[in-house]
Parts: C-alpha cells; structure tokens; sequence
C-alpha cells in the first residue's frame, strides 16, 4: 500500500518535470490557477456525494488548489452530465459520475442531451459500490436460492423496494427474476431511505441496495444479506456470496464511480487529474474513510477507465434493449 502510494506521488511529481522540457505540455505546469468544480449529479449526503467528497479533499491537496463540490441532481445524473458536456474543456469542470448516467441512461433515454463517449474524456475510475439484495431478518430464507424456493411457493407476494427506474437495483432485480424465472412485486419509492424505512416496519420485504446504503441495518443484525450483484465479493461483507456464485450467471452489476471531463481537455491536464485522483485514492486514511463508508476505492488509468466505460455502454444497453426498459 505504501509503495503504491509513493509510487503515484513519484508519477506527479513526473508529470511538473516533463511540463518543463517536453513540447506541447507546458502550458499543464501551472494548472490549476484557480479552483477546480466538481459536479456530483446526485442531493447531497448521498452514497456518490461523500465519495466524491472524501476524494476531492485529498485530491485538492495535491492540485494545491480548492475543488469545489457542486450538486445537481435529477434524471439519474443526466442534468449534472449535461452541464459538463458544455462546459469549457480546460480541466476546471470536472464530473464525479456514477454508472447510471453515462452507462445506462444512453439506452434508457432517446432524448438524452448528451453522448458520453463524445462529449467526455476519461479521468480515471475512483470507486466501486456493491449493490446487494436484503431482506428483513425475520424472513425464512438465508440466500438467493432460498428466496427463489420461497417466490414460486408465493408467486408475486414478496415485495422489493424500486428506487429509480433502469437504476441499477431495479436491473439488478430484473435480471435475477429472469435467470430465476420468478416473479417479484416491485414497489416504488423516492429514494432507498423510505424504502429502508418500510423494510424496518416491516411493510417491505427487500431490496437491492448499495453497501452504504445498508450496511449499518446489516451489521445490526436488522436485515439479511443475500446476495450481491457486483462482479466480486463486496470486501465490506466478504460472506455474502454474489449471485454468479449461487449460479445466477447472468445477474452481475457494478455500481461504480468515476471521474470524467468535457472532451477536449488537454492531454497534460487530464495526465495531471488522473495522477492525483489515484494518489488520493490510494492514500491510506482516504482508503480508510471509503471503507468505513461502504465504499471501495477502485482507481484506474484514463486509458484503462475508458476501455471499461465502452464495455459497460455496450452490456447495458443490450440489457435495456431486450428487456424493452424504458425511462421514468
């Protein structure tokens, strides 16, 4: 971890130096002048707002100068999206993205304002959250087969929390009731804190929600885990296996973070953006913070991010399309 982290400091202070002596990158040196925006497309307090919170305080550390958190939320990040796509492409407007909207939203919406392969460069990614599927702890089953047994004795009785169309626990609830060939009763909600608090009162039987969001009701022995849909055990519940594992191949999921900036952005500032979101990743009490939170830092090159930026693009919206998944 330390040599990691002693690495990355080395590769920015790499960067000041070849700012010096190599054509075309100087004018990276004395980026940033001035204080850097990052818009988080999600309400404040949420799971993408302090993750993008933690990693900004370190990284401006770094940058030597103030990043300003900015939040726009609404239509699964699609307003904070299109206000970056227009803004200028000199590195200080920066979007904290989450996989909804520049992954899902492109099949989801017909109108999008925005295409995120044209109109954004790749930072880097920053972090990963699970989404797990939990259920009251009063419930009779301790895994996703046994609720699966439990749905075809019961068909269409046992409810699950939707917080968001075409978001990521309502794909992961569809794609498990299709490789389990059940049907589940799916409630709306604004947002999974309602819908946790109708899980408590027992008016709920579950939901699929991201680590942060259940992990204290989890650990208090208030609700069951069973399963994740992420494409790796959760380091946060090692113990809960992930669907793949109890042999629902095809009900995987990552909900993850990531940095992107307008196209158009210089090369040597986005090197330079990278090179500290990674060193602020990797920083100890930084990885600390995002574990005690729920989260688990996952960072990337630009290089890397956008390979699987393409991929996720291409996954989602197979999905969306042969399930004819339309936006709210």
């Amino acid at each position: 971890m330390r040599l990691n982290f002693a690495l990355t400091l080395l590769r920015i202070a790499s960067l000041v130096i070849a700012a010096t002596c190599c054509p075309g990158i100087g004018f990276a040196e004395d980026f940033p002048t001035r204080p850097v925006h990052m818009i988080v497309a999600f309400a404040p307090g949420g799971t993408a707002d302090f993750t993008a919170r933690i990693i900004a305080d370190k990284m401006q550390h770094f940058l030597g100068q103030p990043i300003v958190i900015e939040n726009k939320p609404g239509a699964n990040g699609a307003i904070g999206a299109e206000y970056v796509a227009k803004a200028d492409p000199d590195g200080y407007t920066l979007f904290f993205t989450t996989v909804g909207a520049v992954a899902i939203n492109p099949a989801l919406r017909s109108d999008l304002p925005y295409d995120p392969l044209k109109d954004f460069v790749a930072v880097g990614k920053a972090a990963v959250n699970s989404t797990i599927l939990v259920v009251n702890a009063d419930m009779p089953v301790n895994s996703a087969r046994d609720l699966v047994d439990l749905a075809k004795r019961k068909p269409n009785s046992i409810t699950i929390g939707i917080t968001g169309r075409g978001a990521i626990s309502d794909l992961g609830r569809q794609l498990f009731e299709d490789a389990a060939g059940i049907k589940l009763q799916g409630v709306p909600y604004r947002g999974a804190a309602p819908a946790l608090t109708d899980m408590l009162a027992g008016h709920l039987d579950g939901l699929f929600g991201d680590v942060p969001t259940i992990m204290a009701q989890v650990k208090a022995g208030k609700l069951k885990a069973l399963a994740a849909t992420s494409s790796e055990r959760s380091d946060i519940f090692p113990d809960v296996p992930t669907f793949v594992e109890q042999g629902f191949a095809d009900v995987v999921g990552d909900n993850w973070d990531a940095v992107l900036a307008p196209a158009g952005t210089p090369a040597p500032i986005i090197a330079k953006l990278n090179a500290t979101l990674v060193a602020a990743v990797n920083d100890p009490e930084v990885r600390t913070r995002l574990h005690n939170a729920g989260t688990t830092p996952a960072p990337s090159s630009p290089e890397e991010f956008d390979k699987y930026l393409r991929a996720e693009i291409a996954r989602w919206g197979k999905v969306i399309r042969d399930k004819g998944i339309t936006g709210e």
